[in-house]
């Protein structure tokens, strides 16, 4: 419809004066004055809070300011200028504007409860969830679809009867005896399961997600962009 194609043109125009913008603001300044960095809520709670300082050694002066949002508002923000920089999940599709960076994949485990069935295993395989309903965030996040599509030739079910708004939710739910769930090994490692009684099983065979770092195409900051990005891969294999 025409009335799509130019408000599709107009958001690629204020895009585009952004980034005129910031071409200005770094040639008349030693580099970026602001960043605004959109964080999906399943990566950004367990990853910046130990990158944000070194980013602020790094680029002292900056001020960075942060906003958790959903996937689609995050591509909606980044293409429309709102945002200059995003960290979300893949697969999702994305804006031909857009350019990415692979920070890391995140595996997934399955957390049951400590009297279920399969909590007397360190590995279960995509068979031993055959039949089982899951657990999962509410629609709108990606976590939901990619927890849903992890095993390859293995359909897996939601529990419609309940879905959570946030991680923890569906930790708390796993270790009331409600259900089992996959839960990302970013959000693990982070402390997300520390002094929970449930169990954890490494899920064997899972496609990971990609974990990414997001700007538009016609950005004058790819470079500090990827320098960021470099920090966060190394908060994540923990070399700081």
């Amino acid at each position: 419809p025409i009335g799509k194609a130019l408000a599709e043109r107009a958001r690629e125009i204020l895009a585009k004066v952004a980034d005129f913008e910031a071409t200005a603001q770094a040639e008349t300044a030693a580099g970026m004055t602001q960043l605004r960095l959109g964080v999906i809520p399943t990566v950004g709670p367990f990853l910046l809070p130990r990158a944000l300082p070194g980013l602020r050694a790094i680029w002292p002066d900056m001020q960075i300011y942060l906003r958790e949002e959903l996937t689609e508002s995050l591509l909606s923000g980044l293409t429309e200028g709102r945002l200059d920089l995003i960290l979300i999940a893949l697969p999702h599709d994305l804006p031909s504007q857009v350019e990415t960076m692979l920070l890391f994949e995140d595996d997934y485990s399955l957390a049951t409860p400590r009297a279920h069935p399969l909590a007397n295993l360190t590995r279960v395989e995509g068979t031993d969830l055959a039949g089982r309903r899951l657990l999962l965030l509410e629609r709108g996040h990606c976590l939901q679809k990619h927890a849903l599509s992890s095993l390859p030739g293995v359909t897996l079910e939601e529990d419609t009867s309940f879905s959570a708004t946030s991680l923890p939710t569906l930790v708390s739910m796993v270790e009331e005896g409600i259900g089992v769930t996959l839960l990302p090994n970013l959000a693990i490692d982070a402390g997300l399961t520390a002094g929970h009684d449930l169990h954890l099983s490494h899920l064997a065979g899972a496609a990971p997600r990609q974990i990414v770092l997001a700007w538009r195409k016609s950005s004058a900051q790819s470079d500090i962009f990827r320098t960021i990005g470099e920090r966060l891969s190394r908060i994540k294999d923990g070399t700081q």
